[in-house]
C-alpha cells in the first residue's frame, strides 16, 4: 500500500472515529491501522461499547504501565547483589 493511499485511510479514520493528532499517534504507536479503527465504532445497538478515542486512550494507557513494570523489573534484575 503506497503512502497517499494510506494517509487517506488515515483522515477517512480521523474524521468517521472523531479523533485529533494525539490520538492517531497513539494508535500508530501501538501498531493500529486504521480500518481496525473503523470497525470498532459502536453502533447504537453497542452502548457497552466505548468511543474509539477512548478505547484508544486505554489501551495505550495500559500497555504504556506494562512496559514501564517491565522496565522496573529488568532495572532490578540487572543491579548486582552486594
Amino acid at each position: 500500500m503506497d503512502k497517499k493511499k494510506k494517509d487517506q485511510l488515515w483522515a477517512e479514520a480521523k474524521k468517521k472515529c472523531c479523533l485529533n493528532q494525539e490520538t492517531i499517534k497513539m494508535a500508530k504507536e501501538m501498531g493500529l491501522n486504521p480500518m481496525s479503527l473503523i470497525k470498532n465504532i459502536p453502533n447504537k445497538t453497542q452502548q457497552w461499547k466505548a468511543p474509539v478515542h477512548v478505547w484508544i486512550q486505554e489501551m495505550y494507557e495500559k500497555r504504556q504501565e506494562k512496559a514501564a513494570k517491565k522496565a522496573l523489573g529488568k532495572a532490578t534484575q540487572d543491579k548486582p547483589k552486594d
